[in-house]
């Protein structure tokens, strides 16, 4: 029998460890020693900063700044960019020491950190991303091959396999199968990268756990908790702490996918999911009949490919009928047809449509979610191969509605009082922290990142307040350092382009909206309503144009920003 001891942390959670074995799970609040390196790395660049900009700085009072980047899909993924152009232009780039993104602006991150040391060079990275975002797209061939690539991979697949090749690509114009450590491995010179996402379980528990998880090029993790995996190990299977099957760490196009699924709740894109399936495979089945073709030769009394295929489509409309509240009585006919035909009427399916009530949302959701499970079932009697078994895959996903499924790093981790919301479960679900926060925040509201100063960029699209109150209020629960936030009345259908915060011991906050009264004057709602969040790829005008008026809020403030800087160095010189 192994010896074990357990070791208490600060934190209040506690680690089992073993002698003869290192527990690869990580509790602690303190960064990642690499990432301490890296920060005394990177204050390099942050003095030689200061030094061009004049701001008189010793070196044991280097400012920890970071960058944020909402949420708002390609909106937020241009703004950003523009935003970070801007902030080279004037000199004020390399004062940035961690840079954090939430859904969209986690997209211009991703493209911004496959080019080894960006920040040097950040004119030409501008350039090769506009000409590959106003490009053709990922061709329906390529993202056929990587949907199969992804279902073959790993033990769980879920909707956000089928959001990375479907819709990612669409607006990223590219499959990129790059991970986040090989990335980092040949990058110095940048601001250190986190990109945000929640935990689906947490968050619908509201008040109990920590919903805030960040991954890093070293480690993924609670960021409150302080529970952390190396990142090439997140998805990997663990008991104990302790590795016990290994899957492929994620690559940067489902990152993308995981970071950027806000969209991942409610109706309306349920029915645009299920469209772009049908649309998916009808592009495809040419190519299905002909991968098809040998498993048909191995068993030419199987049951012939079309019918199959049909009954998926009727499937996807039954769904579709129902979420629009319309009558799915001729789809539910023709499934019940077919699978008659196809079973020589031995199987029969469970619910039967009388049972479907369209008056009542939540029962009609409910029947759906079976009766979806039950066609997928019978039809599992004759196919259990690619094609179908990746459809039907997808059909289940989208009746249970799961996000971002993976393998629960912190299973039975021995510290039960501590870890007891999370520890017995096998399997966690993580999603946009949009869907909770539309910024990240919490990422770099971390103790022990001693960040002096938090230059927020919101690209939400309406209120461009709520990240910042919304932020205040749980912090005030929490009670986690963070000023006081009060937005005059008047500001909130006309914001200004500038807004600073301060409070005795957190740090400062600057929060800048992307559409203001001082780069877009009486039109904020032209340009709100021109770069919606969810809409067909920009063009590379429209693109220009919103980099332009991003860049804006950054030149038209660089003396305040500078000034805000050297407030906070004061500031810690004097501490």
């Amino acid at each position: 029998m192994l010896n074990m001891s357990i070791v208490t942390f600060s934190t209040g959670l506690s680690v089992c460890l073993c002698l003869g074995c290192r527990s690869e799970v990580r509790i602690g609040h303190s960064p990642n020693k690499k990432e301490e390196e890296f920060v005394v790395k990177r204050g390099e660049n942050v003095f030689q900063s200061l030094q061009k900009l004049n701001i008189p700085c010793s070196q044991d009072a280097l400012p920890h700044i970071a960058l944020l980047g909402s949420g708002g899909g390609q909106r937020a993924m241009v703004g950003l960019l523009g935003s970070l152009v801007q902030l080279e232009k004037v000199g004020l780039l390399d004062c940035i020491l961690y840079l954090s993104g939430v859904s969209g602006s986690t997209w211009c991150m991703a493209s911004l950190y496959k080019e080894p040391d960006w920040s040097t060079k950040l004119e030409t990275v501008k350039d090769k991303i506009i000409e590959r975002l106003s490009g053709p797209g990922v061709s329906w061939g390529d993202a056929f091959v990587k949907l199969k690539k992804y279902y073959n991979e790993r033990d769980f697949f879920s909707l956000t396999d089928l959001w990375a090749v479907m819709v990612v690509t669409s607006y990223v114009k590219e499959i990129d199968e790059h991970t986040l450590t090989d990335q980092w491995d040949h990058l110095s010179k940048d601001p250190f990268p986190i990109y945000t996402v929640i935990d689906k379980q947490y968050k619908q528990e509201e008040k109990r756990g920590d919903p805030w998880f960040e991954i890093t090029p070293y480690e993924a993790g609670y960021s409150l908790t302080g529970a952390f995996v190396d990142t090439s190990s997140f998805g990997s299977q663990f008991h104990n702490g302790s590795k016990k099957k290994q899957q492929p760490e994620m690559d940067m196009l489902y990152l993308q996918a995981l970071c950027g699924s806000a969209l991942a709740d409610g109706k309306e894109i349920k029915k645009f999911l299920l469209e772009k399936i049908k649309e998916f495979f009808k592009h495809l089945l040419p190519t299905i009949q002909t991968e098809m073709f040998e498993e048909m030769r191995k068993d030419p009394k199987g049951p012939p490919v079309e019918k199959c295929f049909q009954v998926l489509m009727d499937l996807m409309d039954m769904n579709l009928s129902v979420l629009n509240v319309k009558d799915p009585s001729a789809f539910d006919q023709s499934i019940r047809k077919t699978l008659k035909k196809l079973g020589g009427g031995k199987h029969q399916l469970i619910f039967p449509i009388e049972k479907l009530n369209l008056a009542d949302k939540q029962a009609a959701k409910l029947y759906m979610k079976q009766h979806t499970e039950d066609v997928c079932n019978h039809l599992s009697h004759w196919f259990s191969f690619w094609p179908f078994n990746v459809w039907m895959s997808i059909c289940r996903c989208m009746a249970h509605w799961i996000w971002g499924r993976n393998y629960n790093f912190l299973q039975n981790m021995n510290d039960k009082a501590a870890l007891s919301t999370i520890n017995k479960s096998e399997t966690r679900d993580y999603e946009d922290a949009g869907l909770l926060l539309n910024s990240p925040f919490f990422s770099v509201l971390r103790k022990e990142r001693n960040i002096d100063l938090i230059i927020s960029l919101d690209f939400s699209k309406s209120d461009p307040f709520t990240t910042v109150t919304q932020t205040a209020d749980v912090c005030k629960k929490l009670k986690i350092p963070f000023p006081e936030v009060n937005i005059p009345s008047e500001d909130l259908k006309k914001p200004k382009d500038f807004y600073v915060f301060k409070g005795q011991n957190s740090p400062t906050v600057i929060h800048i909206p992307l559409f203001n009264v001082a780069n877009c004057g009486d039109d904020i709602k032209t340009w709100r309503k021109k770069y919606r969040t969810f809409q067909d790829p920009y063009s590379a005008e429209m693109i220009t144009d919103l980099m332009e008026v991003a860049g804006k809020n950054i030149s038209n403030n660089r003396e305040k920003l500078k000034e805000q800087i050297a407030a906070v160095v004061g500031k810690k010189a004097h501490n």
